[in-house]
């Protein structure tokens, strides 16, 4: 395997992270951006980044103000400049922790809700009624395990996150 030049790295990165952006189940653009940030030593105009990656400017303020709302990406003002700069959130735990924060409240607290409302079915007498509450339980346990599980991810140190995962891939 031949070396890469450092813009070849970054732009290799830029490429994959978009990839898994898109797996985890947000735009590719956003994880775009978000990696361009994170390799970036100095902060980044929207027309820094909408020539870097060749996307358009209403893409790009429509991305970072997202990136902004998850906490991952953070304006920054340069003095004497009138454009605003951008910056993301360089530590990844602290990243991951804003990730699983934002996931919780986009996916896992609706999901809480929705199976509360199902807990609230008119009982019946019938296999169909038995079936389905037990789906309902099960899934309520293992959405409260998960909430669980993402609250300790969330209120966790670095030390100890890392410390609890290598217990237990031992």
């Amino acid at each position: 395997m031949t070396d890469l030049t450092l813009s070849e790295a970054k732009a290799k990165f830029i490429q994959a992270w978009g990839a898994l952006g898109s797996n985890w189940g947000i735009s590719r653009t956003m994880a775009q951006i978000h990696a361009l940030l994170l390799v970036s030593v100095e902060p980044l105009s929207a027309e820094d980044i909408m020539q870097t990656l060749g996307i358009s400017r209403g893409n790009v303020n429509m991305t970072l103000r997202e990136l902004i709302d998850w906490g991952l990406v953070h304006r920054e003002l340069k003095p004497g400049e009138r454009k605003e700069f951008f910056v993301a959130e360089k530590n990844i735990f602290e990243a991951a922790k804003l990730i699983a924060r934002e996931r919780r409240r986009r996916e896992l607290e609706p999901l809480l809700k929705v199976i509360d409302e199902m807990k609230h079915v008119r009982p019946e007498e019938s296999e169909d009624y038995q079936n389905f509450s037990q789906v309902v339980r099960d899934l309520e346990k293992f959405a409260k395990n998960v909430d669980h599980a993402i609250e300790k991810v969330v209120k966790a140190d670095e030390n100890w996150f890392f410390g609890f995962f290598a217990k237990l891939f031992k």
